[in-house]
């Protein structure tokens, strides 16, 4: 499971099954001159149903954005199910709220639930609509830049500039008289200019990685807010390293964001 593919509507949903939780402790119902009111735990077919059935929802639907290859069961992906879920148990609690036994009133917990629920199924289906919810709940992090002591030079080689620059006057050559000018040194090959140049990139949305050999099942899926390496640029596609080393072809790089 990779946790930095969560996005901030999968925290909503995360959140509002930890409200969810917490109300089911309280009271569900009330009635004038009783001070100790049942919970949902002591109608153990509203509890099961209700508060459990929306955790299990959300609990669903987080694992399956977590994972790296989407799971199905029954045909219906689990992000889709852990939705149905959700909207089940918000849909039941309204009614328990509407529908109050006479000489009783809806207690905290019951309250509290309809509205956790409510907002879990609204984030459960959003999530995938709006753009502000798919948004990286966890920031990637950025790649770590080696700083060099003060005053020194940084080494030469492709990729610093004017690391194989030809070296002019100053200190004279050995075996020349103190004060000759030293001789230019000849400059180094450069790389052609377009030559492709590693790089570490994050994706905006998840995206398929396709094999190598062309295959069309994807491979792996690239998740927003984790850093992979581009090793290779194949026209206008790129070949992408994960975490664990798998390799394989991004064939859509719109809107990537460069290390």
């Amino acid at each position: 499971m990779n946790i930095r593919s969560l996005t901030r509507g999968d925290g909503v949903v995360i959140g509002a099954a930890v409200l969810l939780f917490i109300a089911s402790f309280l009271s569900f119902y009330t009635a004038d001159g009783i001070s100790s009111a049942p919970n949902a735990w002591e109608y153990l077919g509203d509890a099961m149903g209700l508060y459990v059935g929306g955790i299990a929802g959300a609990a669903l639907v987080v694992v399956s954005r977590a994972l790296p290859q989407p799971r199905k069961v029954a045909g219906l992906e689990l992000g889709q199910v852990g939705a149905a879920f959700t909207v089940l148990a918000a849909w039941a609690l309204f009614w328990n709220l509407v529908d109050v036994p006479s000489a009783l009133n809806a207690g905290a917990g019951l309250i509290l639930g309809f509205i956790a629920a409510l907002v879990l199924a609204g984030a459960a289906i959003a999530t995938p609509l709006v753009p502000a919810l798919q948004a990286a709940l966890v920031p990637a992090p950025k790649p770590q830049v080696t700083q060099q002591p003060y005053g020194a030079q940084p080494p030469g080689g492709y990729g610093y500039p004017g690391g194989q620059q030809a070296q002019y006057g100053g200190q004279p050559q050995a075996g020349q008289p103190y004060g000759a000018a030293a001789q230019p040194q000849p400059a180094q090959p450069q790389p052609p200019a377009g030559e492709f140049s590693p790089f570490w990139f994050a994706v905006p949305v998840p995206r398929p990685l396709f094999a190598e050999d062309g295959s069309p099942t994807p491979i792996a899926e690239l998740a927003p807010g984790t850093w992979y390496l581009a090793v290779e640029q194949r026209g206008p596609a790129l070949v992408a390293q994960t975490q664990d080393g798998r390799r394989g072809v991004l064939q859509d790089i719109s809107g990537i964001q460069r290390g």
